[in-house]
């Protein structure tokens, strides 16, 4: 049970509550459910058994299992723990963020004009080469948020089943809260129908289908080592099948779930103010501390409790699934020979030195430009590196024999084809689109030299992998 909930509360992130309603809308709206469903069963779930397997059979973290595997090969382990880590360290900027905006919102000090406080909050400069000045306070809740984890992953596997016990239902009672209270505002049927209503023409659409098998890859935390690191502390006997099922289920249903929970309050917004839905529906940081922020100021009762629950909501699943990043590099590193205490301070406090220029006025950028290249470039890459490895290498055959052997659901031969053929064809086309898309229209505005920092970014996590897989353990 507590590894099933470490998996929930990994996969189980920000991008489950301002990512998925917003792909949803812009995708077909109830429509876009079809091509979700089928993408968490042809790929999601399929990796997710993977990982799992592979984890539970060698009983080690990403890299010892790929160098188990073939020895050329723990370099991707590796590149998988790297890219989990980059991670860790711009999710804690956002969760430092979320932690200062649930003090703000006992005043709710944003006023009437919440991009105008969120760009005065964070400091934001002109450009992202420009960094402005060091945001105290969000250094300090930085400090705060990377002590945390350190007190979370010092005792090991018993300290973060205690803190699952708590990152993981509490936050989804406070989103069902919040649900409960947004559908019972004025206009939050017009915002749940502009969320819903279906969409069917979309699904001729290859990028409704490509969105979909994105967003199962990016939730389930997959290509991260987190999967394998958890999955190397359960027993030989450990169900797979349901395992995986019942953590990739539960991930998609509190991302649908939060979808109420967002378009409900942006009807409501809509209905006070006029502005129209399709206005109000931003994605990503402009949805999280711009619109919903404002949305919460119109509120007739307890806007201030309701906000605060709100960036709650998001500390703690982010939280969740930060500290399951680091798991995955202390396991690793430990590996190697290194003391496990003195590992998770050093991680913890270099995350912390790394995210403290993420406090700047340029700030926002790179996390936004980190964010987009790790997870449309690293991550698909390094899954490509897991089919590869695990479904060639190592045979899925060989997976699926050990799979049926512990699992009360067997998988058929059509579950090798979907981790051999499907899943490595998916994500090469990710890839090459998300590139194209890169070429041809920039991202969010930023300069050329911007663009070629986050290539950088991707290419440093290679190299930073390749010496970490020519140190010998000792």
């Amino acid at each position: 049970m507590a590894f099933v909930m470490a998996a929930i509360g990994s996969a189980v992130g920000l991008g489950n509550i301002w990512r998925f309603p917003y792909v949803c809308y812009q995708n077909g709206g109830g429509a876009f459910l079809i091509p979700y469903l089928v993408a968490l069963f042809t790929v999601g779930i399929p990796l997710l058994m993977v990982e799992f397997a592979v984890g539970k059979w060698f009983g080690s973290a990403a890299p010892r299992s790929f160098a188990r595997i073939q020895r050329k090969w723990e370099w991707a382990g590796w590149w998988a723990v790297v890219a989990a880590f980059v991670i860790a360290v711009y999710y804690s900027v956002i969760m430092a963020w979320c932690l200062s905006y649930i003090v703000h919102s006992s005043g709710l000090v944003w006023g009437s004009n919440a991009a105008a406080f969120f760009d005065q909050f964070l400091g934001t400069t002109g450009s992202p080469f420009t960094a402005g000045g060091l945001n105290l306070q969000i250094v300090f809740a930085l400090l705060f948020i990377w002590t945390a984890i350190y007190l979370i992953l010092y005792k090991g596997v018993r300290s973060i089943e205690w803190a699952i016990a708590f990152t993981v239902p509490v936050p989804t009672v406070l989103l069902v809260i919040l649900a409960v209270r947004g559908v019972t505002l004025p206009g939050a049927m017009e915002g749940l129908s502009f969320y819903l209503t279906p969409h069917f023409a979309e699904l001729a659409s290859p990028s409704v289908w490509l969105a979909a098998y994105a967003q199962i890859f990016f939730s389930l935390s997959l290509a991260q080592g987190i999967m394998i690191a958890y999955a190397s502390y359960l027993k030989k006997k450990s169900d797979v099948t349901n395992n995986a099922c019942i953590a990739a289920l539960a991930d998609g249903g509190i991302a649908f779930l939060a979808g109420f929970a967002v378009f409900s309050v942006l009807g409501y917004l809509s209905h006070s103010t006029g502005m129209p839905i399709g206005e109000a529906a931003g994605s990503g940081l402009g949805l999280a501390f711009i619109t919903y922020p404002t949305a919460i100021s119109e509120l007739p009762v307890a806007a201030a409790l309701f906000g605060a629950i709100f960036f709650l909501v998001l500390l703690t699943f982010g939280i969740n699934s930060a500290f399951s990043m680091i798991e995955s590099v202390r396991a690793a590193v430990t590996e190697k020979g290194f003391n496990r205490f003195r590992a998770t301070l050093v991680i913890c406090l270099l995350g912390f030195l790394l995210s403290v220029p993420l406090a700047t006025g340029a700030g926002r950028y790179w996390v936004n430009i980190a964010d987009h290249f790790i997870s449309n470039f690293g991550l698909v890459l390094i899954g490509l590196a897991e089919c590869i490895v695990f479904g060639y290498v190592m045979g899925a055959r060989h997976i699926r024999r050990a799979i049926n052997e512990v699992s009360d659901f067997p998988v058929g031969r059509w579950w090798e084809h979907l981790v051999r053929v499907v899943a490595p064809l998916i994500l090469v086309v990710i890839a090459l689109a998300s590139f194209i898309e890169l070429l041809a229209e920039g991202y969010d505005d930023l300069p050329a030299g911007a663009l070629i920092a986050g290539g950088l970014i991707v290419i440093a996590s290679i190299i930073v992998a390749r010496t970490f897989a020519r140190i010998r353990r000792s």
